[in-house]
């Protein structure tokens, strides 16, 4: 079945919007929409799996605890994050929705 991930953007986006694409055998792939959204104030990710995100359209600031640095995202970059490195988004674009892919494996 054809899809996009350019479809159905919600808007105004209230929140962060996460959707499973794919959920097999411990790999789960997702859509993330975001619009000037930001992991809450102290927020941490932990994650028990790697992931690999990549921002299809948009811009992002990743931050990461250690060491402290912040990635910054644009169309096409790709970023891995190994599991328990703790990060946050620390910012998203205002002026046009962020549409990332994620995949945990």
């Amino acid at each position: 079945m054809k899809e996009s991930l350019f479809a159905n953007l919600p808007s105004p986006m209230e929140k962060e919007i996460i959707e499973p694409l794919v959920r097999h055998q411990g790999l789960v792939i997702e859509r993330i929409l975001s619009k000037g959204h930001a992991s809450p104030e102290g927020f941490w990710y932990d994650q028990e799996k790697n992931e690999f995100v990549l921002v299809v359209q948009g811009r992002a600031g990743i931050r990461f605890k250690d060491p402290e640095s912040v990635v910054i995202l644009e169309p096409g970059d790709y970023l891995i994050i190994p599991a328990r490195s703790e990060h946050r988004v620390e910012w998203t674009a205002s002026d046009v929705e962020t549409i990332w892919l994620a995949v945990h494996y």
